[in-house]
């Protein structure tokens, strides 16, 4: 779902909707993805503005266009996109999860705790 009260493009968000549907297994590999028209009527945005999106996604090898037929999934689509967001989580999110850790004095050991009664004792 597009969130228009955030800074986030809406390209971009278009960008993680697809990603997103490729994660969860709702779009697999040499699936047709949506196509621009159709973002354009479900969210009512332009359909430039979501071809940006999709050609994102084509730039990074997720997509692929077959011409006159629309989108696909790019083999190996699924492992790029969990590479590309771990590489995130680590260079962007967690740094700032420790450093608002370390200003709220809480230690390794209580976010290990956490994290593994988070994740079932993992």
């Amino acid at each position: 779902m597009l969130d228009l009260s955030t800074d986030k493009s809406i390209y971009v968000q278009i960008a993680e909707i697809i990603e997103n549907d490729i994660l969860l297994g709702n779009l697999k590999e040499e699936e047709q993805a949506p196509s621009t028209n159709q973002f354009a009527k479900i969210y009512q945005i332009n359909p430039a503005t979501a071809g940006k999106g999709l050609n994102i996604l084509v730039e990074e090898g997720i997509l692929y266009k077959k011409r006159g037929i629309g989108m696909f999934v790019a083999e190996g689509a699924r492992k790029k996109i969990i590479k590309k967001r771990q590489s995130s989580f680590f260079k962007e999110i967690l740094p700032e999860i420790m450093i608002e850790a370390n200003r709220l004095e809480i230690t390794t050991e209580e976010i290990i705790k956490f994290v593994e009664e988070f994740r079932g004792g993992e």
